[in-house]
């Protein structure tokens, strides 16, 4: 695949729907740029559980009580990783988290998870964090704002330049999830209108049994489609008032994405006014 060179940071929101297809996009927009990073809120917190960073510790003991994660945890998540990778600089002296300080290997007792984890002095900043417009410091920020309210304290945090918003009718959206099959063992996908499998009802590598998902049924899904329309629009009202928004429409992943490179490249790619 032909790739570009950017002449400016991107730091980009993709949103849509459950089923339009945010990760193909995602995945084709890195291969295509390879300047361009992903940052994973999901990612950066398992793995900071995993590692059982003093952040991770208050966010598995929040999960296991069945509460959810709160903003301002995910927030210091993606704050630690720009400011790690030297793309986010704090301003007036302010420190940076930093998951592997003193602070983090200090026994549970000489140390306050909760101070930790309180909700971020971002809010009261007087003037904004200061963000890398280096084309290396390209990123998409995946599962992280979902709301309007965690998106306006995002902006405390970064300033996002491409919110792009991935439209595709319910309804075709509903026909893919009626023709999707799976294979358990292995998570392979299948759909009977687009990637049918080589023997129907059958896996093409190990030949068992090809089943459906116990969610993908319309019901289900009306109510998960409905759900994002309603929390989303507020979100993408946010960004339109900061004329960051760019919607863009198509009935596949194939006809969404020579627009979505042809937008991308008009803002970000060197060369391309």
């Amino acid at each position: 695949m032909n790739t570009s060179k950017l002449r400016k940071a991107a730091r980009m929101i993709l949103v849509g729907a459950p089923g339009v297809g945010k990760g193909t996009q995602a995945d084709r927009l890195l291969q295509r740029y390879p300047q361009l990073s992903t940052i994973s809120s999901g990612d950066l917190l398992r793995d900071n559980v995993k590692n059982q960073t003093p952040l991770g510790i208050k966010a598995e003991h929040t999960m296991r009580t069945g509460s959810l994660v709160p903003d301002a945890m995910i927030l210091r998540l993606i704050q630690h990783e720009l400011t790690t990778r030297g793309w986010l600089t704090l301003p007036g002296g302010m420190q940076p988290l930093t998951l592997a300080s003193s602070a983090a290997s200090a026994s549970e007792s000489d140390f306050d998870i909760d101070s930790f984890v309180s909700p971020s002095e971002l809010a009261s900043l007087t003037s904004p964090a200061l963000t890398s417009d280096d084309p290396s410091a390209s990123f998409i920020l995946d599962g992280f704002p979902r709301t309007a309210t965690q998106a306006t304290s995002l902006d405390a945090l970064v300033p996002i330049n491409l919110v792009v918003s991935l439209k595709t009718p319910f309804s075709i959206i509903l026909e893919r999830i009626s023709g999707r099959w799976v294979h358990p063992p292995s998570g392979r996908v299948y759909n009977t209108t687009f990637n049918k499998p080589k023997v129907e009802g059958k896996d093409d590598i190990t030949g068992e049994r090809l089943v459906k998902r116990s969610d993908d049924d319309e019901a289900t899904w009306e109510k998960r489609l409905r759900k994002f329309e309603e929390t989303s629009e507020p979100l993408l009202e946010h960004y339109a008032k900061k004329g960051v928004l760019w919607e863009v429409e198509g009935n596949s992943s194939d006809e969404i994405s020579p627009k979505l490179f042809g937008e991308f490249e008009k803002r970000f790619v060197d060369g391309i006014q």
